[in-house]
């Protein structure tokens, strides 16, 4: 059934990896579609797999791409995904209507998450996940990503939550539903391109051991979640908080006023940032990328020497 339904196309290098137990770290492709002009789209993507290597890793970026799964791109396929106009952007929900109608779809933390447990990867980078919005509380704005993590054992390394987001109920949601989080050599819980969010991290760990021992322990537990392990963005490709707050407040209001809501609002308060930093933003964001896809496979080839 799988064959006909989900139809998986894995790369031959992480073929190849998985099936001789070779560490593999699992990527979005939305950072390519909604997150980047071209052709720094294309530089970040390629940057970010360059990362994982550097590692001993190997990744794998997943993708719709004409109703095909794909875990793992070549350098063609995300030239077509940086280049093409359009494409979805894929969460667990609208997932199955893009497959049926064979279309294409970047994958968002939610789906990739999904695929990766699909074909057998442990381990998931992304520079932020989502969380609960501001205002969360009377909108019920809530990301996916919290949501499939309750539903998937895939590790998720980030830098935290997106900066834009209600930081402090995103960690409580988290924490509701038995999300194990741990900080990576930092007591506070980043926030994207911000090295701390103001709130403290629920666990801080200094040891990549350490915490491939506990994702082990956790694994073995019985309706266990996945674990969010969270690494601060370098000091230097870092951005002061203070200096994207107002930003943040000034765009909200201007999204509330000009209507823009769902999906939508992130990409609208992200340019907004952007614009007013100068672009360093756009630059911090790849260096997030980067920083936390090289984590990822570090903690990936630790966690399968382990074993």
């Amino acid at each position: 059934m799988h064959a006909n339904l989900l139809p998986l196309v894995i790369h031959p290098e992480v073929k190849a990896a998985l099936e001789s137990h070779r560490a593999v770290v699992a990527l979005e492709s939305n950072v390519i579609t909604h997150g980047l002009n071209y052709p720094a789209n294309v530089e970040t993507a390629l940057a970010v797999e360059a990362a994982v290597r550097r590692s001993g890793a190997v990744p794998a970026t997943i993708g719709i791409c004409d109703g095909e799964i794909l875990v793992g791109m070549n350098r063609e396929q995300i030239e077509r995904f940086a280049t093409t106009p359009g494409i979805a952007k894929v969460s667990s929900n609208n997932l199955p209507f893009v497959l049926a109608q064979k279309g294409m779809g970047a994958t968002t933390v939610a789906s990739s998450l999904m695929l990766a447990e699909l074909a057998g990867i442990r381990f998931f980078a992304s520079a932020g996940i989502g969380g609960v919005h501001r205002g969360g509380e009377d909108s019920m704005d809530i990301s996916s990503d919290l949501i499939q993590f309750t539903r998937t054992n895939v590790t998720v390394v980030c830098a935290g939550a997106k900066n834009i987001l209600d930081i402090g109920r995103t960690l409580e949601f988290l924490e509701t539903q038995c999300v194990p989080v741990v900080t990576y050599q930092a007591d506070d819980f980043p926030a994207f391109y911000c090295c701390s969010s103001g709130y403290r991290s629920p666990q801080r760990l200094d040891s990549l051991e350490e915490i491939a021992q506990a994702i082990d322990i956790n694994r073995a537990l019985p309706g266990s979640a996945a674990m969010v392990v969270a690494a601060p963005t370098k000091p230097e490709d870092a951005i002061d908080s203070r200096d994207v707050q107002a930003a943040i407040q000034a765009a909200i209001e201007d999204a509330a006023a000009e209507s823009v809501t769902g999906s939508q609002v992130t990409k609208f308060i992200m340019k907004a940032v952007e614009q007013a930093t100068q672009g360093r933003s756009a630059m911090a964001n790849a260096a997030v990328l980067v920083n936390t896809a090289e984590i990822a496979g570090q903690l990936a080839m630790v966690y399968h020497r382990s074993r």
